[in-house]
């Protein structure tokens, strides 16, 4: 075999069969097709192009409203249902009505802290409901992500907002120390619709 007979033949073998080449190309039109699917989901995913809570100052980005409502939603009848004390409401007017931006940051904090370390704690302890704990736990997973991003200040100049906004919540823990645990707990989930309602105020598109 002469050397430009043998030259023709590596040549040849380096490169791609015909159907080499198919294969080839349709492995790279499919991973075409599956980025441009991730991006049109990405897209249509609610949050995902930059909606954030906005409390005054204080700004929370990574957390959908929707995903709080369903996990809500899906708990609503059976603790509003548990819900026996009809002529107490936590969550009040005089607890979120007319909330200045400055004051909802240092609101909001107290209050979800509340709920973590008091009302989720407590409740977990209390139902082995799967659907339930997985529900709460949604929840409470989102308010540690809020939670953690919220930093109020605490300069002397906001004193007098700090402190407008802690007296709000005092009236909140009063009414919720003024019944049993257990009829509290109920009452303090089954007004997790309330506490979103108001929290949606903040959201920016």
């Amino acid at each position: 075999m002469n050397f430009q007979r043998l030259q023709s033949l590596c040549s040849l073998a380096g490169r791609p069969s015909y159907p080499a080449l198919l294969a080839m190309a349709s492995r790279m039109r499919m991973a075409t097709l599956t980025c441009l699917s991730l991006l049109l989901l990405w897209i249509q995913v609610p949050g995902a192009q930059g909606q954030k809570f906005q409390f005054g100052p204080c700004q929370v980005k990574g957390v959908v409203p929707q995903k709080l409502w369903e996990a809500f939603w899906a708990v609503k009848d059976t603790m509003q249902a548990q819900d026996n004390v009809t002529s107490v409401r936590l969550l009040h007017q005089e607890v979120l009505q007319n909330v200045s931006a400055a004051e909802s940051c240092y609101l909001v904090h107290s209050l979800l802290e509340f709920y973590l370390k008091t009302v989720f704690k407590n409740y977990h302890d209390r139902t082995a409901e799967v659907r339930t704990l997985k529900s709460f736990s949604t929840l409470a997973n989102n308010f540690i992500l809020i939670v953690s991003q919220l930093q109020p200040s605490q300069e002397n100049e906001m004193f007098a907002i700090r402190d407008s906004a802690h007296r709000r919540f005092l009236l909140f823990r009063r009414a919720f120390k003024q019944l049993d645990m257990e009829a509290a707990l109920t009452k303090a989930l089954g007004e997790v619709d309330v506490l979103l309602t108001w929290m949606q105020k903040f959201y920016k598109f």
